[in-house]
């Protein structure tokens, strides 16, 4: 028997990781309306779908009320990277909140299942190290890097109080750093600032003396994992995200390697903010989705370079 077309919503589907899920959703054969307001994605991301029977393209901003019919919201909406949710704080607060009051009460108009991506941010500066899902987080709330890491904060309230009086079905996946083909090569964050520099035969720029970690997921593992816990019967939240942890200078000296080993390395003040350490504990994605990464930080990278030189 043939299984019945699922009709998606994705908030911010044009975006980094909206138009990677968006690809996924078409070629399983299931409908897609993409909703983008295009202040982070752009319609060449999602441009092959056009005109596609399944696909459904609409420039709107979550930030007000939209009726629309879906069995599924997946609900991405939201600049990511520091230059972009900074550029206007308080545009951005407003997309986690109200986008998410949107999104969520769209859902339970329609009894339809949410996921919303939300973010390692939520752990702020952390404490604790590694990070699993129990940690509550330690966050300054009038920083700089606030108006992303508490609207994802709230964002996350408002799903477990949709939960808990409306009986939304709600799933929270909180989203460690990803990169791949499709980000944006002004984007800001360390992968793409890395390699669009050594494409460009500059110094790469490092913040602090690089001793600071991250955790870095390739897209594409990244996608299987929200997926997989879409159809799961888990709530979460969930960290997805890759739990290898790299300094930021041996990110650096891998760029260089791939690109050009003759490149110097210039040194910068660290942000205001600015985590020192991060990196998941994955064992609740390992025991409830059966999901971990497989591609290699290496194997990713060679992808991405590959993406950014014909971007360039």
């Amino acid at each position: 028997m043939a299984r019945s077309i699922v009709r998606n919503l994705v908030t911010g589907g044009a975006g980094f990781l909206g138009s990677h899920l968006v690809d996924y959703l078409m070629q399983s054969g299931d409908e897609v309306i993409c909703l983008d307001n295009y202040f982070t994605g752009t319609k060449k991301n999602i441009y092959k779908w056009i005109n596609h029977p399944r696909f459904e393209l609409i420039r709107h901003d979550v930030t007000e009320p939209i009726r629309l019919e879906a069995d599924r919201i997946w609900h991405l909406a939201c600049p990511a990277s520091p230059v972009h949710y900074q550029f206007n704080p308080i545009k951005t607060a407003k997309t986690s909140f109200l986008g998410t009051y949107n999104m969520l009460g769209l859902a339970r108009r329609l009894n339809a299942r949410i996921l919303l991506a939300s973010t390692s941010e939520v752990y702020g500066d952390p404490e604790v190290h590694p990070q699993s899902e129990e940690y509550r987080g330690s966050v300054n709330p009038i920083g700089i890097r606030s108006c992303y890491d508490e609207g994802k904060r709230i964002a996350e309230t408002l799903c477990f109080d949709y939960q808990r009086m409306h009986n939304t079905q709600i799933r929270v996946m909180r989203i460690f750093n990803t990169y791949g083909p499709r980000m944006l090569p002004n984007d800001g964050r360390v992968v793409s600032n890395f390699i669009v520099q050594a494409l460009q035969g500059k110094s790469l720029t490092l913040y602090g003396d690089g001793s600071q970690t991250r955790s870095f997921c390739y897209v594409d593992d990244l996608i299987e994992g929200m997926v997989r816990f879409m159809n799961s019967d888990f709530t979460g939240p969930i960290n997805i995200g890759n739990p290898d942890e790299f300094t930021i200078l041996k990110l650096a000296e891998l760029v260089r390697c791939a690109i050009n080993p003759s490149l110097t390395i210039e040194m910068k003040k660290l942000p205001a903010d600015d985590p020192l350490r991060r990196q998941p504990v994955i064992n609740l994605a390992k025991q409830k989705l059966n999901w971990e990464p497989c591609i290699s930080l290496e194997t990713g990278l060679i992808k991405t370079i590959d993406y950014f030189k014909n971007v360039l």
